[in-house]
């Protein structure tokens, strides 16, 4: 049965690329009816940030990515690891345990990465190792250490790293290097888990993609209804026609104080708003009141103003939509 694992370190929110990593483990496991291991990789305490752990459960839950086992803490199973660096040697004079030029206990007989790793993935029989190109040159060692413990090693799968748009490592002055980053930005969940699946398991290194991003982001904002969105957004229901048109739960939230929040601005075009209020006292829908206004030559610019206090935004006839007939004629009054 496959059985594959998700092991990052607790130092923060999920990297873009260690995300490509648990999509792609959570995919194939899903692909050969197996099973996902959560695995948090904290032997090397100096990496570790507080609530780290629990940073990268609740970015493996926003994303939707489920697993089946765990989280399991590495450092939790230290005592294991000691014992299975006594099976393959003898610690030197100074309390160090080496496997050839590798160290596999530090002298203070803690566990290092790649005897963890090669325990843990031989006594949680994980059958395929899926992760990125840059542990490539651990695969080797790992192996031997399986073997050496008398287990048969899984087999490595790397897939290609996600980096910037300009080849160098991925980072927040690229526009986004973590799940946290783009959380900030707006971008819903959904848009970044159909990107990530997009890339799949790449042969290649690939850049980050971020107008695709937000394309996605556009499309997955755009399939909620009124009522997730408005949630999603933390704003009344009310204004959800406004939110249409947002790139991202950020510009969103923008849209919505427009409506919620207007600027008082002078606005010096009586004949255009006392049209407006005529409009809107007989009833007339917002996209027909907009069409009207344009008939007769009217200050759209005005009305937005009016309106919002702000010069660009939403759709106008969203902002209408937005409002009750109240509000409409109270901001409109010259």
């Amino acid at each position: 049965m496959v059985h594959v694992r998700f092991a990052p370190s607790p130092t923060g929110s999920l990297h873009l690329g260690s995300a490509l990593s648990a999509v792609a483990n959570r995919r194939f496991a899903d692909e050969h009816g197996g099973t996902l291991l959560l695995r948090i990789d904290d032997t090397d305490a100096a990496r570790n940030v507080e609530g780290g752990a629990e940073a990268i459960v609740a970015d493996l839950e926003w994303l939707g990515v489920g697993w089946d086992e765990g989280p399991v803490r590495q450092s939790e199973r230290f005592v294991r690891h000691r014992e299975a660096a006594h099976l393959i040697g003898e610690p030197d004079a100074e309390g160090a345990l080496r496997f050839g030029r590798t160290t596999l206990l530090r002298p203070d007989g803690s566990p290092t990465y790649q005897l963890a790793s090669a325990v843990d993935d031989l006594d949680f029989a994980i059958t395929h190792v899926i992760r990125g190109s840059d542990h490539r040159a651990n695969a080797e060692l790992q192996a031997e250490l399986i073997r050496a413990l008398g287990g048969e090693p899984p087999e490595f799968v790397h897939h290609g790293l996600l980096l910037g748009g300009d080849g160098t490592k991925l980072s927040k002055r690229h526009g986004a290097s973590s799940l946290a980053d783009l959380r900030e930005a707006g971008i819903p969940p959904e848009a970044v888990r159909a990107y990530l699946e997009e890339l799949g398991l790449p042969s290649h290194d690939v850049h980050l993609d971020l107008a695709r991003l937000r394309r996605l982001s556009t499309d997955a904002l755009a399939a909620l209804s009124d009522e997730e969105l408005a949630a999603r957004a933390g704003v009344p229901v009310s204004v959800a026609p406004v939110l249409r048109g947002a790139r991202d739960l950020a510009e969103a939230r923008e849209y919505a104080r427009a409506v919620l929040e207007p600027e008082h601005v002078d606005v010096d075009a009586p004949e255009t708003l006392a049209r407006f209020r005529e409009l809107v006292e007989a009833g007339v829908d917002p996209k027909g009141i907009v069409r009207e206004l344009k008939a007769v030559g009217g200050d759209l610019r005005a009305v937005r103003l009016a309106l919002t206090g702000r010069e660009r935004g939403p759709e106008l006839a969203a902002v209408i939509a937005s409002l009750p007939k109240d509000e409409l004629l109270r901001r409109t009054v010259g």
